[in-house]
């Protein structure tokens, strides 16, 4: 089974700088096993390290684990950009 993913919008990325400090930020939330970031097209697709969906209101342990699409839009903010779930 693949990992879940999530794309977000991301404003004001221009250049590959602006994606490697989307994806520095976004790579450390725990709960995401990888990322792939566009300042072309506007994205950020996040890959999840588990089959639950945290923003399903899935309570297992499993799923704390989970990063939650609040996590992923702090950490572009925290990157010096905006997000929104696509």
């Amino acid at each position: 089974m693949s990992n879940p993913s999530t794309t977000f919008r991301v404003t004001g990325m221009t250049c590959a700088h602006c994606e490697n400090a989307v994806h520095e930020e976004v790579s450390q939330v725990p709960g995401v096993a990888g990322l792939t970031v566009s300042a072309q097209e506007g994205t950020l697709t996040v890959f999840y390290n588990n089959a639950t969906d945290n923003n399903a209101g899935n309570d297992s342990a499993e799923a704390e684990h989970q990063a939650s699409d609040e996590d992923i839009i702090a950490a572009v903010n925290e990157a010096g950009y905006t997000a929104e779930r696509a």
